[in-house]
């Protein structure tokens, strides 16, 4: 009976399930911990609802929703209890999208787009746009006597009516009435309380800021604005291109001339002469299409590749040659001093790349460089006016600058071998050459290739020393774009998105794509081909 009932209740007891653990309680937060968050979430909160204010004012709702959702799910990781790792990830997390991926996403839609100068804003904003710039004197028009006035380095302009009524405006912003502060003895309104008067001289030393206000009469740029040359009287002048929304045309009122929505995100006449204001509008594929196209860019484009590739490969291989041998050579055991040697390797790589590229600019320079001066006797040699001689150079500098990270590199590489093979194959007669090449080469590329790769990608991409030595030049032939014998792809991109011929972003982000592509596509492969060299290790 015993056992039974020992049995019985062994089955009872296996058959319940196991005790729950109690669940830790977290402790409450600090009150300095407690705080500090609410600090902390307060400037963020604060920071948010700024910006929603001001999306919402320009109808911007999508990203009007979008931040308002982070700003919600910010609060909610915060707030809540628990959740510690979300609490450690978000911020990281937030700034990974913003810094990296938004960048990338709008980069890409901006691709797709005209969005350049000229081309920077809305239809309506270039309607307006164009109204405000081709103005002209009204003739016959009243005059309006004026005072130039001052607050916090804008210039206004104070017009007396000939009713008496004292309006104040500026360039922007309309003009409205106010009450003066001081009137001539004519009834001329020349002061307003917080805002300082222009003298006489005053307004010679501000002449072409004062004669380049134009204060809006009304909301409708039709009307026109109050514009003075003197500071003393002002005149009515209104648009001489003429809008009529009903047939969404531009029309001159002194030739006749009419512009019309060309579809190209711009008004031109049907001789093909454009306004030089346009807006922004979805082009699909034109900027790639035009970049192997048009004759002022295919043409440098393919030249600009190609060295890219050549400047990247050769800056690999001479830094890695050259930090390899060094390397080699000042890692024998019986070397003395070899730490100060490897101190004095080490230092081209402690000063910023840009601040070299000048010093080496200047060093190269043809007429007073310190090379050709001092160093060749006066000889007149054009480092940096030659196309080839210019690429020399480049190399030459990006050397000096590059192969102490090869050195360091190669450095460590070859402390990490086995001392072991390099006996053996000692014994078995190997001379040093072939121990180089059959043993310690293939071991030291097991774990330098990845860094040669990364090596490749950055050359690729090396704005410094291009910029800073030769500004991509010399310049090439037949081309409207600044673009030169040195030019990289990447200082290309630059010259198109910020160059003195205008500044073209959406041509610019394309180059950019094509650039990442031409980038993912090569490191893919030689990170997939260095996988034979693992068989090695």
């Amino acid at each position: 009976m015993s056992g039974i009932s020992a049995t019985g209740t062994l089955g009872t007891a296996s058959s319940q399930s196991p005790a729950k653990k109690p669940k830790k309680r977290q402790a409450p937060d600090s009150v300095l911990g407690t705080l500090m968050k609410i600090v902390l979430l307060g400037i963020v909160d604060a920071i948010a609802v700024y910006v929603l204010i001001q999306l919402a004012s320009k109808h911007e709702w999508l990203i009007f929703g979008i931040s308002l959702a982070v700003t919600l799910l910010i609060n909610w990781i915060y707030l809540r209890r628990g959740g510690l790792p979300a609490k450690y990830l978000a911020p990281g997390f937030f700034f990974l999208l913003i810094f990296q991926v938004f960048v990338m996403l709008y980069s890409t839609y901006i691709a797709f787009t005209n969005y350049g100068d000229g081309h920077n804003s809305s239809k309506e904003d270039a309607i307006t746009a164009i109204q405000l710039a081709a103005q002209e004197r009204v003739p016959n028009s009243p005059q309006y006597a004026s005072t130039v006035l001052e607050k916090s380095g804008t210039l206004y302009l104070l017009v007396t009516e000939p009713d008496g009524k004292a309006k104040l405006g500026t360039t922007g912003e309309v003009l409205q009435e106010v009450t003066p502060s001081t009137k001539s003895s004519t009834g001329q309104a020349t002061g307003v309380d917080g805002y300082r008067t222009l003298v006489f001289t005053d307004l010679l030393q501000n002449q072409q800021a004062v004669t380049a206000i134009k204060a809006p009469i009304s909301d409708n740029p039709a009307d026109g604005s109050l514009a003075t040359s003197d500071g003393t009287t002002a005149y009515v002048f209104a648009p001489k291109l003429k809008y009529d929304a009903a047939a969404d045309t531009f029309t001159d009122t002194t030739t006749g001339t009419v512009y019309s929505d060309n579809g190209k995100g711009a008004f031109a006449s049907a001789e093909g002469q454009q306004l030089s204001t346009g807006w922004k509008i979805d082009v699909g594929f034109a900027n790639f299409q035009r970049a192997f196209t048009d004759p002022n860019l295919s043409g440098p484009l393919w030249q600009v590749t190609l060295w890219t590739f050549a400047f990247a490969f050769l800056s690999v291989l001479t830094t890695f040659a050259l930090g390899l041998f060094l390397a080699i050579a000042f890692n024998r055991a019986d070397l003395r001093g070899k730490r100060i040697y490897r101190v004095l390797m080490i230092l081209p790589y402690a000063f910023p790349a840009f601040l070299s590229g000048l010093v080496w600019s200047g060093l190269l320079n043809p007429e007073f460089g310190f090379i050709n001066n001092a160093l060749l006797g006066g000889a007149d040699i054009p480092w940096l006016t030659d196309p080839w001689l210019a690429k020399f150079s480049v190399l030459l500098v990006n050397l000096w600058l590059g192969y102490p990270y090869m050195f360091l590199v190669c450095t460590g590489a070859l402390q990490s071998l086995p001392e072991e093979v390099d006996e053996a194959a000692r014994m078995d007669g190997a001379s040093a050459w072939r121990i180089f090449r059959a043993i310690k080469l293939p071991l030291l590329l097991v774990s330098v290739a990845p860094l040669l790769i990364s090596s490749f990608a950055f050359n690729f991409n090396n704005f410094n020393v291009i910029y800073m030595l030769t500004g991509g030049g010399p310049r090439f032939d037949g081309t409207t774009y600044d673009i030169g014998a040195t030019d990289i792809l990447i200082t290309m991109v630059y010259k198109v998105a910020f160059g003195g011929t205008g500044r073209d972003y959406g041509l610019a982000s394309a180059l950019a794509i094509i650039i990442f592509i031409i980038v993912a596509v090569i490191s893919t492969i030689s990170f997939n081909k260095t996988k034979a060299l693992e068989e090695i290790n």
